[in-house]
């Protein structure tokens, strides 16, 4: 809450510094006017079965976002951002509120999610964007970087990002200060440094090179600096269009090195994606993996969420998967097999199910399912979930 209020201040100080510096009031006002209202609204019911567990944990939560962004004023703007989860009716039956339940990380929350001041540049200045303040922050495709934006309270950061664009060139730069997590007992103040570079003239798509220079403080020998390089790219052929992207990164802690990487390839016909893909985190002798604690990590190796860790002996996530849209609906199914990295365990197999569909430009409703089958890793894990949401 400290955190929240100096990040309030810091819009209130800024409005009142612009009109003061400029005596402008009517420039003022017309920033303001012309500013967007930020609503979004989302419902959602969630059901966990879990081998070994008391009982099914189930959720009904309604997440409201309310803010407010002004129009450009001498190229700055600020926003703000207020959310709130809610528990609906008495469905609520999920740890930490009760024990013996699996987890639902959605709990009761009402905090300041974003509250910043920008600056767009013009003339010399043309291409930069200097953000300062809480913010929503993603890289590429979230795996290192992300606002796990599946969850209802998403993960925003306190600190400064620059952004630099010139030609087929993006230049972007992130100190960090807190990491606002997805729930609040795990918010951490830490310094961060964040670098990431892509150009968009590679043939077929765009490369990206990132330093990612992780620190919590107080906590001993939490650095984690992570190096890599991705590629991501699509070439039109005549029947189809193929797919690929590859990506490879060390990652440096305290306790030993360890590697990622990711190759995959697909297909785009008639409508109908396929892709096949091979993920691996990589493990040092088994005394260390590789770890991406800022990611969007529901999004990757299974939506079960059974290795948001990766295991200590490394992941191997070998996946198909195949999406659509048909009559509006998206349509997306994906198949995985986790084994270890180090050694030759097998963890397990998982089927993930999602069907999806915007309503108009502002509503969005959906079904969403995992099943995720243990062999040597974890118990049994079924989720459901079903949701609508409404968004400007």
């Amino acid at each position: 809450m400290k955190h929240s209020a100096i990040a309030a201040g810091v819009i209130l100080s800024t409005l009142g510094f612009t009109g003061a510096a400029h005596a402008e009031d009517d420039a003022l006002i017309t920033a303001l006017k012309g500013g967007t209202p930020l609503v979004d609204m989302r419902l959602r019911y969630e059901e966990v079965d879990s081998e070994g567990a008391d009982d099914n944990a189930q959720a009904l939560t309604l997440r409201t976002r309310l803010g407010y962004k002004s129009a450009k004023l001498y190229g700055f703007d600020v926003m703000g951002e207020f959310e709130d989860t809610r528990i609906v009716g008495q469905v609520d039956n999920f740890a930490p509120e009760q024990a013996g339940y699996p987890v639902i990380a959605d709990p009761e929350v009402t905090e300041l999610n974003r509250a910043a001041i920008s600056y767009t540049g013009s003339d010399a200045l043309e291409g930069l964007v200097a953000t300062y303040g809480r913010q929503r922050i993603i890289y590429d495709n979230a795996r290192f970087i992300g606002n796990v934006g599946w969850r209802q309270d998403e993960q925003t950061f306190d600190g400064t990002k620059l952004d630099y664009g010139f030609g087929d060139f993006k230049l972007s730069a992130a100190y960090l200060t807190q990491v606002n997590s997805i729930t609040p007992v795990f918010d951490a103040n830490v310094t961060n440094n964040l670098f990431n570079a892509s150009w968009t003239g590679a043939p077929g798509g765009a490369l990206t090179a990132y330093a990612y220079l992780l620190e919590t403080d107080n906590v001993d020998d939490s650095d984690n600096d992570t190096y890599g390089l991705r590629y991501s790219g699509a070439f039109d052929l005549d029947a189809l269009k193929l797919l690929l992207t590859l990506e490879g990164a060390q990652q440096e802690v305290e306790a030993g090195d360890t590697e990622y990487y990711f190759a995959e390839l697909g297909a785009e016909v008639a409508g109908v994606t396929v892709k096949l893909a091979q993920e691996v985190l990589g493990s040092d002798d088994g005394l260390v993996a590789f770890q991406t604690p800022l990611a969007t990590k529901h999004a990757f190796n299974g939506w079960a969420d059974l290795f948001l860790a990766t295991p200590a002996d490394g992941l191997e996530d070998t996946f198909v998967s195949v999406g659509t849209k048909l009559a509006g609906f998206k349509l997306a199914a994906v198949y995985h097999d986790f084994q270890s990295n180090e050694g030759s365990t097998d963890y397990g197999t998982e089927t993930d199910l999602l069907v999806a569909r915007p309503i108009g430009k502002h509503y969005v409703v959906g079904l969403k399912y995992a099943d995720y089958s243990a062999d040597d890793f974890g118990t049994d894990t079924s989720k459901y979930w079903a949701w609508g949401e409404l968004k400007f």
